[in-house]
């Protein structure tokens, strides 16, 4: 499984091909949309890492989705690179006001998109996140998205990597399932509290006998990772 997500927004889908190509064999995993609502969705649902939007779409525009994704506190910190023909100046200080982080004119080449795709994803991620952590002979690393027990590789779902990747780097706090919902799922509305408990079972079945009992159940609160009995 690829470290990073990108999704892709255009309404020309001999581009989104293109561009999807040149992840694919960079080691990204790609998402695509042809529309913002669409894309929104995606945003929500996925969580991806970086977006790569089209400044023209019919309907609801590039520059509009952004605006939107930086009001709204679970996607303000989403990195934008905005695709676009065009090429005037002060289209591309619109497009930054807007929030994006970077603006490449079309036609490009698909290794210069790779290449600032990849120096966005350095300055927009938080220092640490890319380090592994270990606990008791747990380890995550974030850079190749593997999770293994004392050498061991253990197999989860995405959601369930996501909480342990949480958890591991805010030990010894005891969190609310709506504080973890905000967390990990971004807020989303459609999902239920207890929807928590289910992805908890999951990983605990999936940490096995030596590392689920780090995550415990705090009784009238929710849920703690602590390496402490």
């Amino acid at each position: 499984m690829t470290a990073k997500t990108v999704l892709i927004v255009d309404d020309e889908a001999p581009i989104r091909e293109m561009i999807a190509v040149a992840l694919e064999m960079a080691d990204y995993r790609v998402l695509e949309a042809d529309n913002a609502q669409d894309a929104h969705a995606l945003v929500v649902d996925n969580q991806p890492d970086l977006l790569l939007l089209d400044w023209m779409m019919p309907g609801t525009s590039g520059i509009e989705l952004a605006r939107r994704l930086k009001r709204e506190e679970a996607t303000a910190e989403l990195p934008i690179i905005m695709l676009t023909a065009k090429g005037e100046e002060d289209n591309k200080i619109q497009g930054l006001e807007a929030g994006a982080d970077d603006y490449i004119t079309k036609p490009f080449s698909p290794r210069e998109l790779v290449a600032r795709l990849k120096a966005v994803l350095r300055r927009t991620t938080p220092r640490g996140m890319e380090d592994p952590v270990e606990i008791n002979g747990l380890l995550l690393d974030p850079v190749s998205h593997r999770v293994s027990a004392h050498g061991k590789a253990l197999d989860m779902g995405p959601t369930e990597y996501r909480l342990l990747q949480f958890f591991m780097t805010h030990q010894e706090r005891a969190y609310t399932r709506s504080q973890l919902l905000d967390q990990v799922w971004g807020g989303n509305v459609y999902v239920e509290e207890r929807t928590v408990d289910v992805h908890i079972r999951r990983l605990r079945k999936a940490l096995g006998d030596a590392h689920q009992n780090l995550i415990q159940t705090v009784r009238g609160t929710g849920y703690r990772f602590s390496a402490r009995g």
